[in-house]
């Protein structure tokens, strides 16, 4: 295992004939053979109580304007925690490699909770564990038997809670939820919809200025300019 310390070495400190690693030089040659190393398997990395790897086809890194950026490409994969997550590029950044940014078919699977998202284009934090999915994306809780949609979905793991914003689409057994801007609370198992919402129940539509939805017993709570149509 090569800790991360050694990486930022290896990978930034360039000077000529040597690579600098902490206060000592070394032959190129040797950080080269054992870069390459690291390159044919998992890297892993500790940071405080979470544990860190990841694995490409290809690696690079650099320092520019004091931002540190290390950017995994092909096959691109990386596991912090129980979240797994895979894409066309992901660029690693910040201390203890904090910002996880991942770019073309991105897929992501938190594995304790059991939740799958795709998306374009993701960026997470491992120390507030929020991810935030831009274009097309999608959620899907496997426990609560949920499959959302949106262009923009912020997820935050520790507070159990999801924004959706921007043509929303919910699924759930025979129930289609569409609006502009939703809030799902996981543990609550509620869904708090707005910007022109409606909920399709069966053969039934509920339509109001704000919709509450309890997708543990299907019941709908309605505020302002409530409309709909029930068919027995």
């Amino acid at each position: 295992m090569m800790s991360k310390k050694f990486l930022r070495g290896m990978v930034l400190a360039n000077t000529g004939n040597f690579l600098f690693h902490g206060d000592t030089f070394v032959p190129r040659r040797f950080m080269k053979m054992l870069f390459l190393l690291a390159l044919g398997g998992v890297l892993t990395l500790s940071a405080r109580a979470d544990t860190f790897t990841f694995k490409a086809n290809h690696m690079s890194g650099g320092r520019a304007s004091g931002k540190e950026v290390t950017v995994l490409s092909g096959n691109a994969e990386v596991q912090s925690d129980n979240l797994l997550l895979t894409a066309d590029r992901i660029e690693l950044q910040g201390d203890n490699n904090q910002y996880i940014e991942c770019f073309g078919n991105v897929q992501g699977r938190d594995e304790e909770k059991d939740i799958l998202f795709i998306t374009e284009r993701l960026r997470y934090d491992r120390n507030l564990k929020i991810a935030r999915l831009e274009g097309d994306s999608t959620l899907e809780d496997r426990k609560n038997e949920i499959v959302a949609k949106g262009r923009f979905i912020e997820y935050d793991d520790q507070a159990e809670l999801t924004v959706f914003q921007i043509s929303v689409r919910l699924f759930k057994d025979t129930m289609v939820c569409r609006s502009e801007y939703a809030i799902y609370r996981r543990e609550e198992k509620l869904l708090d919809l707005s910007g022109f919402p409606v909920v399709y129940k069966d053969s039934d539509e509920f339509r109001a200025d704000k919709i509450r939805v309890d997708l543990d017993t299907d019941d709908v709570t309605m505020e302002g300019s409530v409309s709909g149509s029930i068919k027995g």
